[in-house]
């Protein structure tokens, strides 16, 4: 039997937003309750959750402690959805490259023409990772003149779809959802660390009980298989 209906507010950042957006309609299905969703980068995404704007369910990328420090957030609820690799995509039907190695990535980088990326400045959490990518390669300089930065990561999916950079990076779970591009695959973990995405039940839900209810669901086995799908790696 459902429970009352209610509506359920939900903030995440872009590189879920495919696998949750697929996930919602059959939630709401179950439970009756109406899931209203809002995404963004994943700085400005983590920023409105500490300045205690109300949602019901926040989600949000590693570091934690200043998130749960806020008291924004009931920090008994915190739950880890899926992980998600910053990956290199190629034009559709282009040679797939190396990229199994740190050297081979180099290598690739600093012969492409142009590559594209999101902004990091803006919060874009895949900039941010890729920045420290380029520096721990130790090509952030040499790279400077051949980087176009683009608004997140369709933006960059769609510089590359166009042909106006060769290699595009952004998370895997936004490059599977555009069309023209093709994943190569993920970085590899000696140069970048895939991006943790974690839940939570806000401490101003007005619904907290609904709001447990799509956490238990965005966890779950069913869950699991979408986030696969959308090129994440399940956290349970």
């Amino acid at each position: 039997m459902k429970s009352r209906a209610v509506e359920v507010t939900l903030v995440a950042p872009g590189g879920i937003r495919a696998a949750v957006e697929q996930m919602i309609p059959d939630f709401e299905r179950a439970t009756g309750h109406k899931v209203k969703a809002t995404f963004g980068s994943g700085g400005g995404t983590k920023e409105r959750v500490i300045r205690g704007e109300p949602f019901d369910v926040p989600i949000v990328q590693l570091p934690l402690a200043p998130v749960i420090a806020s008291g924004h957030v009931v920090a008994a609820s915190e739950t880890l959805l899926a992980t998600v690799a910053v990956g290199v995509a190629v034009r559709t039907g282009a040679p797939k490259p190396d990229i199994s190695t740190a050297d081979a990535v180099k290598r690739l980088l600093l012969g492409s023409k142009a590559i594209s990326y999101p902004n990091a400045a803006s919060g874009a959490a895949a900039g941010v990772s890729f920045n420290e990518t380029l520096q721990k390669l130790g090509i952030a300089d040499a790279m400077k003149p051949k980087i176009k930065i683009a608004q997140g990561g369709r933006g960059a999916m769609e510089l590359l779809a166009k042909g106006e950079v060769d290699i595009g990076l952004t998370f895997i779970s936004e490059i599977i959802t555009e069309p023209g591009v093709e994943v190569v695959g993920p970085l590899p973990r000696d140069v970048s660390t895939p991006t943790a995405l974690v839940a939570f039940v806000s401490t101003h839900s007005k619904e907290p009980e609904a709001a447990q209810a799509l956490l238990r669901y965005l966890s779950s086995a069913e869950a699991a298989a979408v986030y696969k799908k959308r090129g994440m790696q399940p956290g349970r």
